[in-house]
């Protein structure tokens, strides 16, 4: 009898543990239950705690409550403007509705390949209306939210609340970013060329008119000078002819004064005279040679 009565208590026990197993569960932070009875939903828990069910009648299925991320492989689109861009998107979003999301895709796995297809079919429909400039100048912003915008509205059907659609990148193909950097390369130095031929005809210009003033102010300076000089001789002349008038003695000395600065100069002629020559005249008998005279 004790030996029985035992093995009913071990079983007794072990039918609780089971029955209180299939009774209680746990919903966490950051979880979300739906409670399926026979195959027909009953409710949505989302207070994390301890709680009840009807065990072998009723299943918990688990869903995350907080936002996910998805973020599908880059891929290339058409925009308006016909030009090709590799755009990789990513997403943020939430389980809304555990109901509708069982129903439509039931797992996580099965929900990620249908929402980047919505942001795949978002992106290209949106993209293809637009031109690249666009693309990369404020209107940037404008044109993500109308992405968002569609794709939160088609994010319903499966119970998911879209919270953020961004553009990760948008970067032309490499081809394409090859192609157009040669292009401006090309032209950056068919410029360079360009300025600099520009530059030197500039530089040709400066410098004939450079030429033409100087030879102008050279010949202008010419001119001056030998009408200054002949302006001076004239007057020098007249000087002369005045003195000679007033002290013809004194003019000859001064003029043989002159010829000896000139003969006598280091730079003069060698000169081989007699000393009875009448070039030295002057230098024999001095100034008074010439009032003698």
């Amino acid at each position: 009898m004790k030996g029985s009565l035992r093995i009913g208590l071990i079983v007794a026990g072990f039918g609780v543990v089971w029955l209180l197993s299939g009774t209680l569960f746990t919903v966490n932070e950051g979880e979300q239950v739906l409670v399926v009875r026979q195959g027909a939903p009953i409710g949505v828990i989302t207070e994390p705690g301890l709680k009840a069910k009807i065990p072998l009648i009723d299943s918990v299925t688990y869903y995350e409550a907080r936002l996910l991320t998805l973020e599908p492989p880059p891929e290339q689109v058409i925009l308006g403007d016909q030009k090709r861009i590799v755009v990789q998107a990513y997403t943020r979003y939430r389980i809304a509705n555990p109901l509708r999301f069982n129903q439509s895709v039931r797992t996580l796995d099965l929900a990620a390949p249908q929402l980047g297809q919505i942001v795949s079919s978002s992106l290209r429909r949106v993209l293809g209306q637009v031109v690249l400039p666009s693309l990369l100048s404020a209107q940037r912003a404008k044109i993500v939210d109308q992405i968002q915008n569609e794709v939160t509205d088609k994010g319903k059907a499966l119970g998911i609340e879209v919270a953020e659609v961004r553009l990760h990148r948008a970067d032309l193909p490499l081809e394409t970013s090859q192609a157009i950097y040669d292009r401006m390369k090309s032209e950056r130095q068919r410029e360079a060329k360009e300025l600099r031929a520009q530059g030197f005809e500039w530089a040709q210009q400066i410098q004939a008119k450079a030429e033409r003033e100087r030879t102008v102010t050279l010949s202008e300076a010419q001119r001056q000078a030998k009408i200054t000089r002949g302006e001076a001789d004239g007057a020098a002349n007249s000087i002369l002819t005045k003195a000679f008038g007033e002290d013809p003695a004194f003019y000859r000395l001064y003029r043989s004064l002159q010829t000896y600065r000139q003969a006598l100069a280091d730079t003069g002629a060698t000169l081989v005279l007699s000393p009875d020559a009448a070039f030295l005249h002057y230098l024999k008998a001095g100034p008074d040679a010439a009032a003698r005279r």
